[in-house]
């Protein structure tokens, strides 16, 4: 059940009319929203309801021992638990083929015949979500961040949320749990800001996502048959492609929180209008950034301990966010490819200083940003080592010509026209500003009216899932 379904939109309709008119008490709205939402996640697979629901209590339970117990061994037995089953959970649906297949590629190198188990159980969507929100509740609680709640109801509605449950924005109990523990009344004008997010997002995802993915899996399924040149723009439109999916996620996500009294963090703030590195990572893809820097990155020494380990804690940073992407090397060299684009701002920095930009500095630092993050998701949309070979094969052919009897009998040029112009309309709305986007009702009400007026005619029904629920 994705958010741009039929099913979806008579479950969301159904559930905001019996939330707002059943007039439950506050334990009712949550009991009502624990409901929906495991509703909304078994409609995948009611088998993996059993997952969310186990380490929705171990963390529960754990929380409430390290809360009260004043043993730190007893403390840090019950977190061990927690990241055991959490991260054992991950590493078991997720990582389990990777690591014995990486495994088995090794020891044939060295000449070891092995066969290992091959397990062929599908992947829990959101796995990589709410075992990190589950595990940032009680790592909060352990530091004294935070007091666990006693009612399990709204733990596990923190937990299972179903507006962003599957892909994030991972949120923090300390900004979200609060919510569940005070009562909601309808404010009419949250919901109108929340429907102009859905609006929003809906417009990024089936207009311009969409839109850009025909154009954009042509050219990674059969790169040998273009030009270095459409090489080039199959990674750059994959660039705008995954950043409208998975933002378009987020303002879904937060549209649709808003319509039931809830406030998500901001998960993207243009990200590529960043000037280096280390504001991009402050702007994009935000709950996962500032996770890893509050729980690996700090812990490690953060940039306390010197230049050389500031280093090695982004190293290991990076290396960790590419492998939490996708259990393939292409995710890791991803991840290692911003690891070697931050240390650079970081040396930077260090030798030369911040420096100032005038206008035409911070239009070349934006487009060679781009260019360099463009350059780091082939590696991320290839997925194997095999496609990844084929594309830079030919994007660094110096091949200039592509056959247009080629692209003609894969409606290229039509493709490729559409491609553009859902990009003018997100130019259109991307440098719209944001007062004018969500400040006054009658602002609101003009964009969500062009942002589905754009889907109407534009829109690419049924163009498939989320990039994201695939982590």
């Amino acid at each position: 059940m994705v958010f741009n379904s039929l099913q979806f939109l008579c479950f969301s309709v159904l559930a905001f009319a019996g939330y707002w008119t059943l007039g439950f008490t506050r334990r009712g709205q949550n009991l009502f929203l624990l409901a929906a939402s495991y509703v909304f996640y078994g409609w995948w697979n009611w088998r993996f309801l059993f997952l969310i629901a186990g380490c929705s209590a171990v963390n529960f339970i754990a929380g409430r021992i390290i809360s009260v117990s004043r043993n730190c061994w007893v403390r840090r037995i019950a977190l061990s638990v927690c990241c055991v089953v959490c991260l054992g959970a991950l590493c078991w649906f997720k990582y389990f083929n990777f690591f014995t297949g990486s495994l088995q590629s090794f020891l044939n190198m060295v000449g070891v015949k092995w066969h290992p188990l091959v397990l062929n159980v599908m992947l829990p969507v959101g796995i990589s979500f709410f075992t990190f929100q589950a595990l940032s509740y009680t790592i909060d609680i352990y530091l004294g961040k935070l007091s666990p709640t006693r009612d399990w109801v709204e733990f596990f509605v923190f937990i299972g949320f179903f507006p962003q449950l599957v892909a994030g924005p991972i949120e923090r109990a300390t900004n979200l749990l609060p919510q569940f523990q005070k009562a909601r009344r309808f404010d009419f004008d949250a919901a109108t800001h929340g429907l102009c997010l859905i609006a929003y997002g809906l417009f990024k995802k089936m207009v311009v996502a969409d839109t850009l993915a025909l154009y954009v899996d042509r050219v990674f399924a059969y790169p040998e048959i273009y030009s270095s040149i459409t090489c080039i723009i199959g990674a750059m439109f994959f660039s705008i492609q995954i950043y409208c999916d998975f933002s378009g996620y987020s303002d879904c996500a937060r549209g649709i929180a808003r319509l039931f009294g809830f406030s998500l963090m901001l998960n993207f703030d243009r990200p590529y209008l960043a000037t280096n590195f280390i504001d991009f990572w402050r702007r994009w893809h935000i709950s996962l950034s500032t996770w890893f820097k509050d729980y690996v990155y700090i812990p490690l020494g953060g940039s306390r301990l010197g230049l050389f380990k500031t280093i090695r804690n982004v190293w290991i940073v990076f290396l960790l966010s590419g492998l939490w992407h996708g259990a393939a090397w292409t995710f890791v060299i991803w991840g290692a490819l911003h690891a070697l684009f931050q240390s650079l701002n970081i040396l930077k920095r260090k030798f030369m200083g911040v420096g100032e930009y005038g206008l035409v500095g911070r239009i070349f630092a934006v487009m060679g940003l781009n260019v360099a993050v463009a350059f780091a998701w082939i590696f991320f949309r290839s997925g194997d080592f095999q496609v990844l070979s084929r594309y830079m094969k030919v994007l660094f052919s110096g091949k200039v010509a592509t056959s247009m009897m080629q692209l003609c009998a894969m409606n290229g040029p039509v493709v490729f026209a559409f491609s553009l112009l859902a990009i003018g309309l997100l130019g259109a709305s991307y440098f719209c500003p944001r007062d004018f986007r969500f400040g006054s009702l009658k602002s609101r009400f003009v964009f969500t009216l062009a942002c589905a007026t754009a889907i109407v005619f534009f829109g690419m029904p049924g163009g498939g899932e989320f990039i994201y629920f695939q982590f």
